[in-house]
């Protein structure tokens, strides 16, 4: 599915983009902006695949979008970008800043259907190029949590244990916590086991940051850590708390 970002200042406009998107079942419009400086907003936090973007908009161009966007994130910050104008002076302009293409209005069906083909193309290239690159990196030892615009980097070493919040996680570092994009259970599978483990359907706990097991009476018990917290392990995960415990005195 490619993500796409509508940004005109003239709702008609608008409008006629997003009838254009909706039956391509390859595209999916998550959003709409009639000003550049929403337009760099929801760039940077929602991160979409393709923006079609107008050129003439009160108070920040096009071009301004492009350069706000790169100046603050990182040329990989911007999206493949279809610029959208009634003008065609500014084509030259277009592509010297990247552009995938550019749409001069008025336009039909045909030219619209062209454009589409080639993003397509392009961002299928993309994806291959990208899941090669994937599968010659290890994964990062780190968390991000993101907010209000904001990007939190959580580093796995500053992380006490992590609960269940619906389709997102609660990750606890000492008397902070954040929330991440990640149900529990993607988590469970994506944390090293030799550093994290599930010990209850809702709770995943750092093993060095334990310095007590409470034995319960039904196979359960509960786990102080360092911090301070008390968290409660179940029958049913507490295999990893043994294993964990048989690995501290084997050593």
């Amino acid at each position: 599915m490619i993500r796409t970002l509508i940004v005109d200042d003239e709702p008609l406009a608008r409008k006629r983009l997003r009838s254009l998107l909706e039956p391509e079942s390859k595209f999916s419009v998550i959003g709409e902006a009639h000003h550049g400086e929403m337009a760099v907003a929801m760039i940077e936090v929602d991160r979409p695949d393709l923006i079609f973007l107008d050129i003439q908009m009160p108070t920040m161009t096009g071009f301004e979008v492009i350069a706000a966007v790169t100046g603050r994130s990182g040329a990989d910050a911007m999206p493949m970008t279809v610029f959208v104008t009634a003008f065609d002076e500014f084509a030259i302009k277009a592509f010297e800043v990247q552009a995938l293409d550019y749409l001069l209005k008025p336009f039909d069906d045909i030219r619209f259907a062209q454009i589409l083909g080639r993003v397509c193309s392009v961002h299928a290239t993309q994806g291959e190029r990208l899941t090669r690159l994937l599968e010659t990196v290890p994964p990062l030892p780190r968390l991000f949590a993101r907010s209000h615009g904001k990007t939190r980097v959580i580093g796995y070493d500053d992380i006490d244990w992590i609960a269940a919040a619906g389709d997102y996680a609660e990750v606890h570092c000492g008397d902070r916590a954040w929330l991440v994009n990640d149900a529990i259970a993607t988590l469970a599978d994506r944390l090293p086991s030799d550093g994290f483990a599930r010990v209850h359907r809702s709770s995943i706990v750092c093993l060095s940051k334990i310095v007590e097991i409470r034995q319960g009476s039904h196979g359960d018990g509960i786990l102080v850590l360092k911090s301070g917290a008390s968290l409660r392990f179940s029958r049913r995960y507490r295999h990893a708390v043994e294993a964990w415990l048989k690995t501290g005195i084997s050593d």
